[in-house]
């Protein structure tokens, strides 16, 4: 059946978003038995056990529906962030929250701001709905945020900023920020249609652990209301299987998500593990802890191979490995029975991106990188 008369013009010509390849693939393909898997920023540890009991019971009741706005999470998200429940939304993911603005807020005519090197779902959420990407060159392998906020345009209706940045792991501190708040909230006193700065913090528990300097959004948030924080439990909260994340923004925003928002987007096993692992901080804790010391040591064997490394507050780390080519390093990687992740769709052909595993696993990728960059 011929569908391309069918399909939306915006969809024809999509590219669908790329994960880092999965254990069981890479398994397969390359006949290997054991697999080290340092692609997509997991959190090694694994979940809470609160969480894994959590939703052991859950589990018991899967006969039923979830609770569509789920209720509970939002309850405990509010306490835990100091919010009422009205501005929180949960969703699969912060990715279903990212593609949710999209779909909300853009038209075929509008435009988004997002930085280049940024994370490839921004974009996508306004090519998806048929909307313009408006691209700010970094500086030093940071958003330039005051570049941002010059780039709005009349037609601009969300500006998307990762803090820290996926791949980059780079950040933007607090006077950064607040200073590009009060730019897009002088510019939005004189337009009809508003600006939403949406700020995604899908490594929070990291970022503010190392570095003193990152930012407070819900605090914030009180002054500034087109202010849209991303958070998610896919990372620190070791629950990137279950795809649960939330939103935390004003109101009215919140009450426009909700609209679009589809019925039962989370299941009940999801609620139930993403709230008891909320709960438990020192899981958390122990998570940043083995990711701020891993780091250290991975950090340190890489500069002994003269490898350049940017800066990262999350629990990964972006590598030079010129003049070798990213996917050349991760294919070769790969047939050592290790992923990482190569970063030709971000622009950076000669750069790999690696996960801070366990202890271990960190060990056995770098003698297979010492092998691999033998002369």
């Amino acid at each position: 059946m011929d569908t391309s008369n069918l399909i939306r013009p915006q969809v024809r010509g999509f590219e669908p978003y790329l994960p880092g390849r999965s254990i069981a693939s890479v398994k397969r393909e390359r006949n290997l038995s054991k697999i080290i898997k340092l692609a997509s920023n997991e959190n090694p540890l694994g979940p809470s056990p609160r969480a894994l009991a959590a939703m052991a019971r859950a589990g018991k009741k899967l006969f039923l529906y979830p609770d569509g706005p789920s209720t509970a999470l939002r309850g405990a998200i509010a306490r835990y962030t100091k919010v009422t429940p009205e501005r929180v939304i949960i969703g699969a993911g912060s990715d279903e929250l990212i593609e949710l603005l999209g779909k909300t807020f853009l038209n075929p005519g509008d435009s988004i701001v997002v930085s280049n090197h940024a994370f490839i779902r921004y974009r996508m959420a306004a090519d998806l709905m048929g909307a313009e990407v408006i691209t700010v060159p970094m500086r030093c392998d940071t958003h330039d945020l005051t570049a941002m906020g010059k780039a709005i345009r009349d037609n601009t209706k969300l500006l998307f900023i990762a803090n820290p940045n996926n791949p980059t792991g780079t950040h933007n501190p607090t006077s950064e920020l607040a200073e590009l708040l009060k730019q897009v909230k002088t510019a939005n006193e004189r337009r009809i249609i508003p600006v939403l700065v949406i700020v995604d913090e899908a490594y929070y528990e990291y970022a503010k652990a190392f570095s003193p300097d990152y930012p407070d959004t819900i605090v914030l948030q009180k002054e500034f209301v087109n202010l849209v924080t991303l958070r998610t439990f896919s990372k620190a909260h070791a629950l990137a299987g279950l795809r649960v994340g939330y939103g935390i923004a004003d109101p009215a925003v919140i009450a426009a998500l909700d609209r679009v928002r589809p019925p039962f987007n989370v299941s009940a096993v999801a609620q139930a593990g993403a709230e008891a692992s909320l709960q438990d901080t020192s899981r958390i804790k122990k998570a940043v802890s083995h990711a701020a010391k891993e780091s250290k040591i991975v950090n340190a064997e890489l500069e002994r191979l003269g490898l350049k490394t940017l800066p990262s507050i999350g629990n990964f780390v972006l590598i030079d490995v010129s003049p070798r080519k990213g996917k050349d390093v991760f294919e070769s990687l790969m047939s050592r029975g290790i992923i990482v992740r190569s970063m030709d769709e971000y622009g950076f052909p000669e750069r790999i991106r690696v996960t801070y595993g366990l202890s271990a696993e960190n060990r056995q990728f770098m003698r297979a990188l010492k092998e691999i960059l033998k002369p």
